[in-house]
């Protein structure tokens, strides 16, 4: 076998280099990502920041009952179990906490750390015994498994950067005939909100069928509610959906 001169063989070992870092040979494409969430694809859309831990004060909306609405929109009755997926300052998770009752329990999800510390006082100080708190990842809620008759996330979705994998994780968490609530906007994600379609579709893709839409001006969107129809795909399968326009 023919050896290459010293000065070629350097060169062709630096250009070998500089090609694993660009383009289709990249092997970092994903390095902005969570190692866990890389085996799933990306939003196809804007990924709205967390700009606050609040969607508006609780004396504005205990004004117009957006809570007890909710809840009772969502069947949510004494002895159920429920998750509260970004919780925040835990507006519902106490409002979910006395409509459970002492029979039933709530998990408190977020995914910063100075939220669920804060959120953790705010339990501790009101003496709520049947809340839990925990914090989640970007793709990840972490809840244990066959464990809740309901999950609530409420103008948070537009916030989540891992739909897919978050999702995905999440699926295992409900009971069976649990059901997904989602509370949020219509207008785009990079404006705070979610169209339904575009909720329908990612959450058909994890193996949920959308059971009921309808305006809920009050709540300052729309309440949807999913049942769990199907396994979850395999991530290499799943084909991200996405608004055109």
């Amino acid at each position: 076998m023919k050896r290459l001169p010293a000065a070629r063989a350097w060169a062709l070992t630096g250009c070998l280099a500089l090609l694993a870092g660009c383009g289709p040979f990249s092997s970092d494409k994903n390095s902005d990502r969570p190692a866990a969430a890389r085996a799933f694809p990306r939003a196809d859309r804007p990924v709205a920041p967390i700009v606050s831990t609040r969607w508006s004060s609780e004396e504005a909306r205990d004004r117009v009952n957006e809570a007890e609405d909710i809840m009772n929109r969502a069947g949510i009755r004494s002895g159920m179990t429920v998750a509260d997926i970004g919780a925040g300052e835990g507006y519902y998770t106490v409002r979910l906490a006395k409509r459970v009752g002492d029979r039933g329990r709530v998990l408190a999800e977020d995914i910063m750390p100075e939220v669920i510390d804060a959120l953790s006082r705010r339990i501790t100080r009101e003496d709520w015994r049947n809340v839990s708190v925990r914090l989640g990842a970007p793709e990840n809620p972490r809840l244990p498994e066959n464990s809740f008759d309901r999950i609530l996330m409420v103008h948070m979705y537009h916030e989540i950067a891992e739909p897919y994998a978050f999702l995905w994780n999440l699926s295992p968490a409900l009971k069976p005939g649990g059901e997904l609530i989602v509370v949020d906007a219509d207008r785009p994600t990079d404006q705070h909100g979610t169209p339904p379609r575009l909720l329908a579709c990612e959450l058909a893709a994890m193996g949920f069928r959308l059971e009921e839409l309808i305006p809920k001006p009050t709540a300052g969107g729309y309440f949807a509610r999913f049942k769990r129809i199907a396994a979850r795909p395999e991530p290499s399968s799943i084909v991200p959906c996405a608004l055109r326009s």
